[in-house]
């Protein structure tokens, strides 16, 4: 009798897949009016998800303030389940038990909050739901006051701005609340978005998705800054067998999360290093206006110069024994890496979320990293040495509170607050979590059913208008 085997690979995906989609499917079991979520999200959203909501609050130890969610559904794009239960992607803003203060229909790609309580998040999707077609500015009751889409030519001959991942507002270095740090009024956008290219010193493939940085004016005119992440391949360290694998299958090591083809570097993060102890004591690569990134595929992190586009201070992509950046172990898909601005708690300190999963390029391009769990690591720029760090590698996926094995391969943020603690989002595993230095637990979020988290910040009292849940001010406190 003839033996079959079954590809083990297959198997293994298939019981991801399964392990993702369980919270998803016992959500919809559990809710008593499956014909709820048939209606497009309302102020009362908390409500509508099954299961959704605040499971742990230590008033005493918290920072409190409002916390601004961006929601998006499990895949971009009109996918059958999203049509089905009429889900779309929203920014909201919750008080600390988890209630909605307020709700915009935008496309939080991420979404950020100004201290007038103005926000800016992207509008509409383009290029299969990985870039933005318009990035704009609204204020509290919903009316735009800026709006930018002048970057290149899209679909159907539409203007689109192309952004993806993040954005930075003149002012404030990294999008979140930093002490006297404020968003200049009618400020430049710094903006992380593509650029469609043909390069055969990178790959023989007919199309690039390229990431580029630009610059954008108020009046919507593009300033002299343009930094396109290809031109600068030879500095980012990579090995000839990494090259090769790139040149043969540029974002291969991305597929598996179903990014498209081309998506070669998929940098996910940009912000100002802003000041800093580090340039006061002469270090003149850790220039205020320079911008720190992050490589999801390509595992690295790098500091570029502003006046030369030249990458002046890198961590990864290899982090081989023997080597400096041995000493904060093996980054795979790193997200959200920024500098702690001045003035918070670890200032001049790198915070970087490692998701783990799988990145990377080995010599066909697949992915050559691995790890079933993820970190928040905080680190000294100049020694490499970790100075703080956040994992949990036991218990479940799917279930919240301390008895959570902590990992999501794709998303994920960590914001440095006033009180010395950290606000972390958990893509995949729909959860936002608060913890103290000491690595307690005392805030918690957990959204059920078929959202994904993209970045929660948590934000001031002051800026939100009226103050309604009557929060103390952070500078009171």
């Amino acid at each position: 009798m003839k033996k079959t085997t079954f590809p083990i690979g297959i198997l293994v995906l298939f019981l991801l897949l399964v392990a993702s989609l369980a919270p998803t499917l016992s959500g919809q079991l559990q809710d008593r009016n499956i014909n709820d979520f048939k209606n497009h999200l309302n102020d009362d959203l908390r409500d509508k998800i099954s299961g959704s909501g605040v499971t742990i609050y230590d008033e005493d130890k918290c920072c409190i303030g409002y916390t601004l969610c961006g929601l998006l559904p499990y895949k971009p794009g009109n996918t059958l389940i999203n049509s089905i239960f009429n889900i779309y992607p929203c920014s909201m803003l919750i008080d600390m038990n988890g209630n909605v203060i307020k709700k915009w229909d935008t496309d939080p790609h991420p979404v950020k909050m100004l201290s007038s309580g103005s926000i800016i998040s992207g509008i509409g999707r383009h290029c299969g739901g990985w870039e933005m077609c318009n990035l704009t500015q609204f204020d509290w009751d919903g009316n735009i006051e800026w709006t930018f889409c002048n970057w290149d030519v899209g679909e159907e001959g539409k203007n689109v701005s192309r952004q993806h991942h993040d954005f930075q507002r003149e002012g404030n270095p990294v999008g979140y609340y930093a002490p006297g740090q404020d968003f200049v009024e009618n400020g430049k956008t710094l903006v992380l978005a593509h650029n469609t290219t043909y390069d055969i010193s990178v790959s023989f493939r007919e199309l690039l998705y390229d990431d580029v940085i630009y610059e954008v004016n108020w009046d919507g005119t593009l300033t002299d800054f343009k930094w396109l992440a290809s031109e600068h391949i030879s500095e980012m360290g990579f090995d000839v067998k990494s090259r090769i694998g790139m040149w043969l299958n540029p974002g291969g090591s991305g597929q598996g999360l179903l990014c498209p083809k081309g998506d070669i570097f998929h940098i996910n993060s940009i912000s100002y290093l802003g000041e800093n102890k580090w340039y006061d004591m002469g270090y003149e690569q850790f220039n205020p206006n320079n911008i720190i990134l992050s490589s999801r595929h390509a595992n690295f992190l790098a500091i570029i110069d502003k006046e030369t586009g030249d990458i002046v201070w890198k961590v990864g992509p290899n982090f081989r024994k023997y080597t400096e950046e041995h000493k904060l172990g093996q980054i795979i898909g790193p997200h959200h890496a920024h500098m702690i601005p001045a003035g918070l708690p670890g200032e001049g300190n790198i915070l970087i979320f490692d998701n783990g999963g799988s990145s990377g390029y080995g010599l066909f391009g697949n992915p050559n990293c691995f790890r079933l769990y993820s970190r928040v690591i905080e680190f000294n720029p100049i020694t490499l040495e970790t100075i703080w760090e956040y994992h949990s590698k036991k218990g479940f996926s799917s279930l919240s509170g301390n008895f959570h094995k902590f990992f999501t391969p794709v998303l994920g943020s960590a914001q440095r607050l006033p009180n010395g603690n950290t606000l972390i989002s958990e893509g995949l595993s729909r959860r936002a979590f608060e913890v103290t230095p000491e690595k307690e637990i005392v805030w918690e979020y957990y959204c059920r059913f078929v959202f994904k988290l993209n970045r929660f910040y948590r934000v001031p009292p002051d800026w939100v208008p009226g103050n309604p849940s009557e929060y103390a001010l952070w500078e009171d406190n």
